[in-house]
């Protein structure tokens, strides 16, 4: 599948809408966070292995998290699991002047997705080394949160790091069936919208599986 073709299938059904969003993946070379033997795959759409028991997730999965999030080039965003980098590219190029702060427990997907980022010149964004299913306390509060493997339940420690009004979308349940929710913090309670069913890998870390 190529890329055109793919926009061209989230606009006919409006399965994407937000305009940054879709700007930001015609922008971003999909095939440069990916294994060399797999670039070939970049817009295929389905789930790409990145090592480590890792992976890209399918592009029309990474698209629905971020329309959902609302992101505004202000904003000062969390990321928990860094793994290639792509989603946090994609998230920067929306964000213009805001800033990114993503985190990633494997060593070697942090070392790769810094190296990743620096080859097409990213500069609104820190990668860290942590266990992100903690969050990044340092930097809070934030106005968006998004994870991007799958968390067995609401991850109340990241809820405390989100600014009120502020977003975060996850994939929320047990493993292989969980579902994407968009969590909006307000003063006295959580709104919750579910936007469907997901199978993404699991969240290591002390607030994961």
């Amino acid at each position: 599948m190529s890329k055109e073709s793919l926009i061209n299938y989230w606009q006919k059904y409006k399965v994407i809408t937000d305009k940054k969003v879709i700007a930001a993946f015609k922008k971003i070379p999909r095939e440069n966070f990916l294994p060399e033997e797999l670039q070939k795959q970049a817009y295929d759409d389905f789930p790409l292995p990145i090592g480590h028991n890792q992976t890209v997730s399918q592009p029309t999965t990474i698209m629905i998290m971020l329309q959902a999030l609302e992101l505004k080039k202000t904003d000062k965003v969390l990321e928990v699991g860094t793994g290639s980098g792509y989603n946090a590219a994609l998230i920067s190029n929306i964000l213009k002047q805001g800033k990114l702060y993503t985190t990633e427990i494997i060593p070697e997907l942090a070392e790769s997705s810094r190296l990743n980022l620096e080859k097409i010149k990213i500069k609104n964004i820190e990668v860290i080394k942590t266990d992100g299913s903690k969050g990044h306390k340092e930097k809070s509060p934030y106005d968006k949160i998004i994870v991007t493997a799958a968390c067995p339940k609401i991850p109340n420690i990241l809820i405390k790091q989100l600014k009120i009004n502020g977003i975060l979308v996850a994939p929320v349940g047990p493993l292989y069936n969980q579902q994407m929710l968009k969590i909006i913090k307000r003063q006295n309670k959580l709104e919750i919208k579910n936007l469907g069913s997901f199978i993404f890998v699991p969240l290591q870390g002390e607030h994961g599986f």
